[in-house]
């Protein structure tokens, strides 16, 4: 997949979403295990346009249940998360894949030599001023033909600090929810799939994520 190297925490928003992560793990797979969430089926969908064997880079992979079981059941999958404690779990529950501690936005990936990135439930936790870049990064690490599997928020644009969300203060950033098609064009990235999905979590109500799958025309 070639070298890859990122800085586990950078900047107080970051340092937020490390923290909460660290502190609510267990706690946030009990609540995320209880949402109806369309997760496995658009896995699914990029799992099986994929070859078998394919280099895939999960950011923001969590504990790695569900996605990057389901992927790593075909291909060679690194996780990358900011939570030392969910890279942790990942390592415990995926043995088969690769993870690594790291801040997303920081990662040193080389240009063309991934067939997929997934990144589901990141970009909500990612400050708007470093998203964009991001995601043209992502263009720039994806083999032409290549597939970004991702989720933005579907509302307003902004930040908010939530002081206590399940038992921690927690980041969030959206660009709005038309802001992500156009960025994507920028990055070389064609929209195969775009729907928003609501979905009901517990304790918060109903929440729209706006689900993306494209490929790179580079």
């Amino acid at each position: 997949m070639g070298e890859l190297v990122g800085r586990a925490v950078a900047g107080e928003p970051k340092e937020i979403v490390a923290r909460g992560y660290d502190a609510i793990a267990l706690r946030y797979a009990e609540w995320a295990g209880r949402i109806d969430s369309p997760t496995l089926e658009w896995v699914r969908d990029l799992d099986a346009r994929l070859a078998d064997g394919a280099d895939v880079l999960e950011l923001g992979c969590g504990r790695g249940v569900p996605t990057t079981r389901e992927l790593a059941r075909r291909h060679r999958v690194t996780g990358i998360d900011i939570s030392a404690v969910q890279i942790e779990l990942a390592r415990h529950h995926v043995p088969e894949a690769s993870f690594v501690h790291a801040d997303a936005t920081e990662l040193l990936v080389a240009e063309a030599s991934l067939d997929a990135v997934v990144a589901l439930f990141l970009f909500g936790h990612v400050p708007i001023d470093e998203q964009r870049d991001l995601i043209t990064r992502i263009g720039l690490w994806l083999r032409p033909g290549g597939h970004l599997l991702s989720t933005f928020g579907a509302g307003e644009p902004g930040e908010d600090v939530e002081e206590d969300w399940l038992g921690a203060p927690m980041f969030f950033a959206s660009l709005g929810g038309d802001a992500y098609g156009p960025i994507l064009r920028d990055a070389g990235l064609e929209t195969i799939r775009d729907e928003v999905v609501p979905q009901h979590e517990p304790g918060h109500g109903e929440v729209s994520f706006r689900w993306l799958l494209a490929r790179a025309d580079n």
